[in-house]
């Protein structure tokens, strides 16, 4: 399924419950100062680089967060995520660094990161449940898994910087959201020949109490 079709989907079914918020939750509903949850979705991401293949890979991510809402309008949403991204090496061998990898094709690197971001939350209407969130976010590398290494090297490096934006829908207990993460480190860790830079489109769902 592509993206743009998962999308397309995450729209239809989140209408209708937009919509039925927009009635129910009047203008003097406030907001509450503290709040928490979990949440879980597919984090749909790759790697741009001149040895990568393009196009997005399908993957998960699992975390917890806190909620300070300190007015009607804004508020602070620190996390911390574990989320699973993966990658596929281009099999041209010019585009592939010499001597990294053994002959053959297989080419894939899974990489597992402890994510922690730090949102701001933009409260947009007069019903307090649909926020904008915009942010930085660091990531942590618990572990790297790449076919095909002549060496057991790592050639990611261990920690990621990246800028967060996306909208989180607050129904009454449940909520659901999709973001967009762009990468701002550089994570390859073999050299300074290419630049490794990590993006993707997280889609999730989650309680709030």
């Amino acid at each position: 399924m592509s993206i743009k079709s998962l999308l397309a989907l995450f729209l239809l079914f989140t209408a209708p419950a937009l919509l039925a918020q927009e009635k129910k939750f009047q203008q003097g509903d406030s907001e509450r100062f503290f709040r928490f949850g979990a949440k879980g979705g597919v984090n749909i991401n790759k790697i741009s680089g001149q040895s990568y293949k393009s196009g997005f890979n399908y993957n998960y991510q699992l975390g917890g967060f806190l909620q300070f809402n300190f007015s009607n309008r804004f508020g602070l949403q620190p996390e911390v995520n574990f989320v699973q991204s993966s990658s596929e090496f281009s099999n041209d061998a010019t585009d592939v660094y010499d001597d990294l990898f053994r002959s053959g094709s297989q080419k894939n690197a899974k990489l597992n990161y402890l994510e922690i971001p730090l949102l701001l939350n933009i409260n947009v209407g007069e019903s307090k449940h649909i926020k904008l969130q915009f942010g930085p976010a660091y990531g942590v590398r618990l572990s790297e898994s790449v076919d095909s290494l002549v060496n057991n090297i790592d050639i990611y490096k261990g920690g990621d910087w990246s800028a967060i934006g996306g909208l989180w829908i607050q129904l009454p207990v449940v909520h659901l959201g999709a973001r967009y993460k762009y990468g701002l480190t550089n994570i390859n860790s073999v050299d300074n020949r290419e630049k490794w830079r990590a993006q993707a489109i997280q889609i999730f769902l989650g309680i709030t109490i």
